[in-house]
């Protein structure tokens, strides 16, 4: 089976899709993987909340999947920390290592919904102490990783003490960060960053944001190219090319294949993508049409030109 490798920018660029975690949705759900799976994506993506109660849990939703598929990775986007303590957190990923031939990504955020967070018992954190406590999860997830000495591990959000890794690589972290100090973590700690709210490599966020992670990273003594960027990308895939790709904020809403893979081709040669994650428009879940044609269409054609730059 592959393993999902540690993403960089220096590699080529990978491709996913966003399926839903509605109970309403499990047979779509599971569907839509197996297609995406079978036509050659490289991972599947899951939101996390665990307390709205019409929603599947995004570990098992995982974990089952995985196991009915045999290429494609999995990756919760992202993990909801506060509610997933990490010495158990890093039970779960470490496991579906094992379980899965390396076929999974650790998205990791701070927490963003308290009020919903705190339902299901957590203390709630201020901003800095959320951050604190995500730098000291993505430090200890990798402690207990890989085999190697009991670990004990005395922070100011984490204990463990002599406690066993497991066998398994850490997988490759992907983070969900948002505000400076977080976006900072990622610099220091992180192999690759999503993007919130679906911003792409021409929006403020994002070009604000970037900056903050690569003046971390390279603090740290990191090559900040080492940090992928991989989007949270919506917009239909259209039969015709539409006379104007993006709206007048400047955000993508759709094209035709074509303009689709002239956007994408952009994005990785000149703006350095690493990746992209499809939803439908409005952060919907693309039909079985529609990731046919990102699948065998598009992602294709922007993997060759990636390749013959």
């Amino acid at each position: 089976m592959p393993t999902m490798p540690t993403m960089t920018q220096h590699q080529p660029p990978v491709f996913g899709v966003g399926v839903s975690s509605a109970i309403r949705d499990t047979q779509g759900t599971l569907k839509l993987v197996a297609q995406a799976d079978q036509q050659g994506l490289d991972h599947f993506s899951v939101s996390d909340h665990p307390y709205v109660g019409r929603w599947l849990d995004a570990y098992a939703t995982i974990g089952f999947a995985l196991g009915r598929t045999e290429r494609i990775s999995g990756l919760v986007n992202v993990t909801n920390l506060p509610n997933r303590p990490a010495p158990m957190l890093s039970r779960t990923v470490t496991s579906l290592s094992e379980l899965s031939g390396g076929r999974i990504v650790l998205g990791m955020g701070v927490g963003g919904s308290w009020d919903d967070i705190v339902k299901l018992g957590p203390e709630r954190l201020s901003p800095g102490q959320a951050v604190r406590a995500f730098e000291e999860a993505i430090a200890l997830v990798r402690l207990l990783s890989g085999g190697g000495a009991p670990v004990t591990f005395e922070g100011e959000f984490y204990r463990v003490t002599g406690l066993q890794p497991a066998p398994a690589a850490a997988p490759p972290v992907w983070t969900g960060s948002v505000g400076p100090k977080s976006l900072a973590a990622t610099g220091r700690l992180a192999d690759g960053w999503i993007p919130g709210h679906a911003a792409d490599w021409r929006s403020d966020r994002y070009l604000t944001s970037r900056p903050l992670i690569d003046e971390a990273a390279a603090a740290a003594g990191r090559d900040p190219r080492d940090i992928a960027t991989v989007f949270n990308f919506t917009g239909a895939i259209t039969d015709t090319p539409t006379a104007a790709p993006r709206d007048a904020a400047g955000r993508w809403i759709g094209g035709s294949v074509a303009q689709w893979v002239d956007e994408l081709t952009g994005a990785v040669l000149e703006h350095g993508a690493a990746g992209f994650t499809l939803f439908a428009p409005g952060g919907g879940v693309p039909d079985e049409i529609a990731l046919g044609r990102w699948a065998e269409e598009i992602a294709p054609a922007v993997r060759e030109a990636a390749a013959n730059r």
